[in-house]
């Protein structure tokens, strides 16, 4: 069915301190939202599981200087962090103009409705054909509001 005919769902998280928020809004339906477990060994050790919607939206609001980035691999994509309590909250690759981005499934509200994680591999692909993938799944409409 095509994501047009769903009205969009919103799904709120936080890292789990509070100090990073997040709402994802989404017209794919809950059930057919299946998480993709990384199996790079920063995702591993963090048990990331990345959910998007290029035809969604996500906001990510941090308190101030409590959003900390993580660069590994090809240097491309930048995870974001809670200072405070250290969880994984989401990815995003761009600058505030044109930034992607998928959001870690563990850190929503009843992420336990959504299927089962599947794994995959972006480690196997080199720089430009993980921006190419990224720019065909991941999250268009991003945007990041750092406050007091």
């Amino acid at each position: 069915m095509d994501p047009i005919d769903h009205p969009m769902t919103t799904l709120d998280g936080a890292c789990h301190c509070g100090k990073v928020r997040l709402q994802f809004r989404t017209a794919v339906p809950i059930p057919d939202l299946t998480p993709r477990a990384c199996d790079c060994s920063f995702c591993r050790k963090h048990g990331a599981a990345w959910i998007s919607d290029p035809a969604g939206s996500l906001r990510i609001h941090a308190e101030k200087q409590s959003l900390r980035t993580y660069t590994q691999g090809s240097n491309t994509a930048r995870f974001l962090l809670c200072e405070g309590c250290g969880v994984l909250v989401a990815v995003v690759t761009g600058d505030n103009d044109a930034m992607l981005g998928a959001v870690n499934a563990g850190c929503l509200e009843g992420e336990r409705a959504l299927n089962t994680p599947v794994t995959v591999s972006p480690q196997k692909l080199d720089r430009d054909a993980k921006v190419a993938r990224w720019g065909e799944v991941w999250i268009r409409d991003v945007r990041i509001e750092q406050g007091s």
